[in-house]
């Protein structure tokens, strides 16, 4: 029962990770503009790890809002 409960929770922790790679990558291909909204977007409010995502790529791209 524990190697079956190890192994769901494995395979969904790698799960998580594919996704989450999978969002950095779409926030990577984004046109500078969409970028930009992105990061407008995200800005107000609590800091969210999308505006970071968005802030990091700029930052990469030497953009600002």
């Amino acid at each position: 029962m524990l190697k079956t409960r190890m192994k769901r929770l494995a395979a969904d922790q790698q799960r998580s990770l594919d996704r989450l790679a999978a969002i950095e990558a779409a926030v990577a291909t984004l046109g500078n503009e969409d970028l930009l909204d992105l990061a407008d977007i995200f800005a107000g409010g609590e800091a969210s790890p999308l505006h970071e995502m968005a802030q990091a790529e700029m930052g990469r791209r030497n953009i600002r809002l």
